[in-house]
């Protein structure tokens, strides 16, 4: 019964920290879709494979969201006809490349200022690597089947043919009139989209939650923290607490203040760049962005990516 009440407690934790920057995300796709009319911006975002994560990642510093509010502005991004560097390179980016989590990663770690750049650094290059990893992959096998209809929709004929569009021509929904394009959607239809968004987004968010705490519950962090010291197993232990913990990016910084002197400054700045992108809690919402072999990609690469920085941070600090 005692674990029991531990793991509510932490799903509790977990949901209500998470809720109100979910909320964010929606609220901020649902302006944008409202504000500016489809296509208006979409066709003048940068192409180029290494560029469209670039600026991506950097559309990050205007979004006061964590990585529960990134994935509906991402999945707006995407369903718009936005460049998958883009969309893919702010999912990664933003969770640690906007003003909430850099002024509180500032307020725990105010005497390493080490930390200060690598943190960031090491989030946008993370990013970089992860977009450019999954644009090698073709959208059918890439991106999840509902938002793949969505985007497709959102394009012109031009770009795709009848068949891959799923136009009225052959089945599937009928393409609308191209007038309609540029056109600005009317305040209660937005508002419907994006309540009946939340509502799945939270649904996935709970099942996530739900996991993360039983899996926290039976897995003691004092088991991870014990090979602190050790410089590659501290990494591995900490990665896996991050994984586990599935604390919000902005406030993540202020947990790892507890532990920090236990742990090599790579592990530290392990914790701090994998938990953004990687987490029990995020793996249902990645579900609305990505097919599972997207997400295991992720999963696999942002993980190596995260154990090279470590490593290097390790060696240059120890």
């Amino acid at each position: 019964m005692d674990k029991l009440a531990t793991a509510w407690a932490i799903f509790q934790g977990l949901l209500l920290e998470a809720i109100p920057f979910l909320l964010l995300g929606v609220a901020i796709a649902g302006l944008a879709r409202w504000a500016v009319p489809p296509g208006a911006w979409i066709e003048r975002l940068p192409k180029n494979p290494l560029l469209a994560p670039i600026i991506g990642a950097l559309m990050g510093f205007a979004l006061p969201a964590c990585e529960c509010g990134n994935v509906p502005v991402a999945r707006r991004l995407l369903a718009s006809g936005a460049p998958m560097g883009t969309a893919f390179g702010f999912l990664f980016a933003a969770p640690v490349l906007n003003p909430i989590v850099l002024a509180s990663t500032w307020a725990a770690f105010p005497d390493q200022p080490w930390l200060l750049v690598a943190r960031p650094l090491g989030a946008f290059l993370l990013s970089i690597l992860l977009s450019l990893l999954l644009v090698q992959l073709p959208e059918t096998q890439l991106l999840a089947t509902a938002l793949l209809e969505e985007r497709r929709m959102s394009q012109p004929l031009s770009n795709l043919g009848l068949l891959q569009r799923s136009s009225g021509v052959i089945g599937g929904s009928p393409s609308p009139p191209r007038s309609m394009r540029g056109r600005r959607l009317k305040g209660w239809q937005v508002l419907d989209q994006s309540c009946r968004e939340f509502l799945d987004l939270l649904a996935l968010l709970v099942l996530g939650c739900v996991i993360a705490a039983l899996v926290q519950t039976w897995l003691p962090r004092s088991w991870l923290l014990a090979v602190g010291g050790a410089p590659t197993a501290s990494i591995l232990a900490l990665m896996l607490l991050a994984v586990v913990v599935s604390v919000c990016s902005s406030v993540d910084a202020f947990l790892a203040l507890g532990f920090a002197a236990q742990i090599t400054p790579g592990a530290l700045l392990a914790f701090l760049l994998l938990g953004p992108v990687v987490d029990l809690k995020l793996a249902g919402l990645f579900t609305v962005l990505m097919r599972p072999r997207a997400i295991l990609i992720t999963a696999i690469g942002a993980s190596l990516g995260v154990l090279l920085i470590g490593q290097w941070i390790n060696l240059w600090l120890l």
